[in-house]
């Protein structure tokens, strides 16, 4: 791992340090530190959320246009005063505007980071970076909750300015660290990328609603999202506290045994995956969450003991965390491949809206996990087959070496390191042939 890569890896774990840092106790810190109540807590999340809705939908142009350092330097700094401002502020309506800064800055940097990733790896090293980019990122939110646990005290409203104040400093920091990252092929700040007419006046967005295995990958995307991260902290966690009885400090274990399960198998499961089918990994993804669905249910049925009740709803958790392991390495190599020339950062922009309104429209699981427990668990273990049969499906859109980029690596080493370049793109001619 060059330099360059290694900057950019620290750049993940500081955004996500700076995610957990905070976003866990935004909801103590409006409601109650400040006295606002729970209204004005949830409009603030609802800002955040909206932050990012707003400003995905432009931000790959910028990034195809301009660069991802740029972009990602300019996120940092509007983050780093929505954090500063977040914790200075007192009434909902500049908590309101800084939590849409915070929430706008944040969402930015993550496409602009895979960027960054997709211009310093080649097909063959792509899918190592972007599992290592997951298991930094898990790495920074899981020290950033630890962290900032400690800090705060809802009786010292001066402990939460100071850990909004840490966070602002801590994205002035990845602005710097990344302004120091030397980009092969990366234009100046300066100097736009060459104008490509197909993509002005909306036609990047034209041209990736034509993309039909792209837009594929966004409506599984959409679904594995909202049936996994979209119901963590909102209808799993109403269906465990109100239909398998299990307390807060119960719900904690499980969550930390999703992060141990994401940071003890990922390189495990890399290994695993990274010279099989991508469309059948995610296939089997379905199938692990389809039995941690499966394990909930158990876990509601209230015919163990609180004991067995615990550890089921625990291992749900953990069965994602497999789940979430694999996917790291797949999904988003496969949204760059799928990547027209020069379109990189639209579709990784595209992709991450597509996670952000998943996210956005998660909590309107908790009635029903809360009110009607079986039907909460039968809907999404249904859902969960669902991604299995949308995965294989995909794979029928794919070019061989799109579905596994290890047989053009394969051909190439064949060849020879001399031949490499002209035996790299035969072979993906050869494949889309036999594809199409």
């Amino acid at each position: 791992m060059g330099a360059a890569m290694r900057r950019i890896q620290a750049g993940n774990a500081l955004t996500a340090f700076g995610i957990g840092f905070t976003v866990p106790f935004l909801y103590i810190y409006v409601a109650q530190v400040r006295g606002l109540g729970s209204m004005a807590a949830t409009s603030a999340f609802v800002a955040f959320a909206l932050g990012a809705l707003v400003a995905l939908p432009f931000t790959g142009r910028v990034i195809d246009r301009r660069g991802p350092v740029p972009v990602v330097m300019g996120a940092a700094v509007a983050a780093s005063a929505g954090a500063l401002a977040l914790g200075l502020s007192t009434g909902v309506g500049p908590i309101l505007l800084s939590a849409l800064a915070l929430g706008a800055g944040q969402a930015v940097m993550q496409p602009a980071l895979a960027t960054m990733i997709v211009w310093c790896s080649t097909p063959s090293t792509r899918t190592r970076a972007f599992a290592l980019q997951f298991f930094m990122q898990n790495l920074g939110l899981g020290i950033g909750g630890l962290a900032g646990g400690q800090i705060v005290d809802v009786t010292r409203p001066g402990s939460f300015t100071l850990l909004f104040g840490i966070e602002a400093v801590m994205f002035l920091v990845l602005a710097g660290v990344i302004a120091t990252v030397r980009m092969p092929q990366a234009p100046s700040i300066k100097d736009a990328l060459p104008k490509d007419p197909s993509r002005t006046a909306g036609g990047g967005w034209k041209r990736l609603l034509r993309h039909k295995a792209m837009v594929q990958l966004c409506l599984l995307g959409f679904v594995l999202f909202f049936a996994c991260y979209g119901q963590f902290e909102s209808g799993l966690a109403a269906f465990g506290t109100e239909a398998a009885g299990i307390s807060p400090s119960t719900l904690g274990f499980a969550l930390a045994a999703n992060t141990g399960a994401i940071v003890v198998a990922q390189f495990v499961v890399l290994k695993l995956v990274e010279k099989r089918r991508r469309s059948r990994v995610i296939a089997l993804v379905g199938l692990i969450w389809t039995v941690a669905w499966l394990i909930a249910g158990f876990s509601g049925l209230g015919h163990g003991s609180a004991t067995m009740a615990a550890a089921a709803f625990v291992s749900t958790y953990a069965l994602f965390g497999i789940g979430e392991a694999m996917l790291s390495p797949t999904l988003a190599p496969l949204v760059a491949d799928l990547a027209p020339e020069g379109s990189v950062g639209q579709y990784n922009s595209a992709f991450a809206l597509v996670k952000q309104m998943a996210l956005a429209l998660g909590p309107l699981g908790v009635p029903v996990g809360a009110g009607a427990p079986m039907l909460y668990v039968g809907t999404f273990v249904l859902v969960s087959v669902g991604i299995s049969g949308l995965a294989l499906r995909l794979g029928r859109r794919l070019t061989p070496v799109q579905d596994n980029p290890s047989l053009l690596h394969g051909r190439v080493v064949a060849q020879g390191p001399a031949a490499a370049p002209q035996d790299a793109e035969r072979a993906e001619q050869r494949a889309e042939r036999v594809s199409a």
